[in-house]
Order: C-alpha cells, then structure tokens, then sequence
C-alpha cells in the first residue's frame, strides 16, 4: 500500500525564516531540549536514493529534516536507509529497534504515512506530523493522451492503445495492472524510478506515466511539453496520503516539540519555501 516511499507516496535558503528570527532556535535552554539518543543532534532517519525527497544529503526531506533540528536548537545528523520489505520493517529497523545489521535507530524518521490503520498496527512508534499530502498522477503527451478524468472506463481507455510506464512495484504499477480486469496489463511498462520512466515518455516510447505528483513534479522539471495531472479516479483504493513523521511510541516529549517546530515552519510559510526551492508544489494535509 505504501511502496511509493521506494522512489513508493523534502542549504540554506531553506532556513529563510530563521534567518529573519536570529538566535530563536538557539535561545532554547540546554535543560528543556527534548531527549535525544546524543546530547545535541537529532538523528533523523530518510529513505536513500529517493529524489526529490531524500539522495546523498539533498532534497526536501533532508532540508526539513534540518529545520525542524535548527527549530530545536539540535544539529541534524541524518542516515539514509534502503525500504525493507514494507514500512512496518522501516519503522522496526529505523524508529523502535535498530537494524539486525547493526544500525542503530534514528530519533525521528520522516516520510511515514499518516494513517490511523496503520498507526494502529504500529504500537511501538507514534506517527504524527502530517507535512505533505502526496498524490497519484498523470505525466503524459497532451498530442496522444486526453486528460485522465471520470471512471476507469473513460480515462484510462486510450491505454487499451497507448503506452502508459510506471515504476516497479509500486501502487501505480499495481493499480495499472489490475484496474478493469486487467485489460491494459499488455500496454503497462515498468522501471526501475519515476524519472527513468518520465525519460521515455520524452523521447516519445510511451505516451504517459503513472507515479506520485511530487516525484513526476521533479522529474518533469524544465519541461513544458508536457502535461502532469493530479489522478482522482472513483476506481483508485487510494489516491492520496499524508506524509508525517514517526518516533518511539515513549518518546512524547520529542513527538510534541517536534510537533510545535513543524506547526511553526508552516505558520511562517518555510516549510512552502522549502518545497519551492526544490521545484515542489506543497499540498497542506
């Protein structure tokens, strides 16, 4: 249900905020820091090589992930992570347990969906903090391919002709193969990311892609040719998701400051700056 956090459902001009507000982060009481696993830092925990979220120390997690530290008066140490098998593994390995390879759990971890079923299946951590409301979508050669709108039946037959690309294993590759019985299963064709896919679709060998907005947004980046629409079929299981944060189910205090750090970076308009300067449109949860 939520393999888009594979890549499946972000420097310095990110902390613009802060700047205008010099020493607010720092002025924080060493005695009413939240508890951290070192004194000091918080270590936040993000997906690897999945942009424009999170990819060798950049995107737009990794610059969230240090405004909320800045906001707390911490230094923000990050460690990015390969998914396991689903998110219940990440959380294990990432949030409550530690990895069985040696990695120890970070503080927080961000990009978990906000979800009260799967909270609930999660005891161990608490997921709060929904930041970013992520979407399916529709990159796709307005010269081949209509707008995806109404049933199924209507907005996706020209895939009875076209080619639409997906990412593997993912909920748009699942939901493409089988939405009406299957029928489009022979024109659906898989790799390995969004952006890979989105490469083809320009050079002409598929007519559309099926992903998440904000990594089509990304991977559409300096393209006017072509089209990205939201996806909002009564077919579709799931359509959209929150995107928050989780930690430790006993580590309250952190959950709650983190909570107001957050509160105040989309108060101040940050956390919408932050998506701008990667490119992004934020969705409010």
């Amino acid at each position: 249900m939520w393999t888009e956090r594979r890549r499946l459902l972000l420097g310095a001009g990110a902390l613009l905020a802060q700047a205008a507000l010099p020493g607010v982060a720092r002025a924080i009481a060493a005695d009413s820091l939240p508890e951290t696993q070192q004194p000091g830092a918080l270590r936040i925990a993000v997906y690897a090589d999945f942009p424009p979220y999170s990819q060798k120390g950049k995107g737009v997690d990794i610059a969230l992930g240090k405004a909320l530290a800045d906001r707390l008066g911490l230094r923000a140490e990050f460690v990015e992570f390969q998914p396991g098998d689903d998110m219940n593994d990440d959380l294990r390995n990432m949030v409550w347990r530690g990895h069985y390879l040696g990695t120890r759990p970070a503080d927080v971890m961000l990009h978990v969906p906000v979800d009260a079923r799967f909270a609930a299946q999660n005891d161990k951590v608490t997921i709060f903090g929904p930041y970013h409301l992520e979407t399916l979508a529709v990159a796709r050669d307005p010269a081949r391919v209509p707008p995806v709108a109404g049933s199924a039946a209507a907005g996706l037959e020209v895939f009875s002709r076209e080619l639409i690309g997906a990412e593997i294993d993912s909920h748009a590759s699942d939901f493409l193969l089988h939405v009406l019985n299957g029928r489009l299963r022979d024109n659906v064709r898989h790799f390995r990311t969004p952006a890979l896919a989105v490469e083809a679709l320009q050079r002409g060998e598929i007519a559309a892609v099926l992903g998440t907005h904000t990594e089509l947004q990304a991977a559409l980046a300096g393209t006017d040719r072509l089209a990205l629409d939201r996806l909002a079929l009564p077919e579709l299981r799931v359509a959209q998701w929150p995107l928050g944060m989780a930690v430790k189910a006993e580590a309250k205090p952190l959950a709650d400051a983190l909570g107001r750090a957050l509160a105040d970076l989309q108060r101040s308009g940050t956390l919408e700056r932050l998506f701008a300067e990667h490119g992004l449109s934020l969705t409010t949860p």
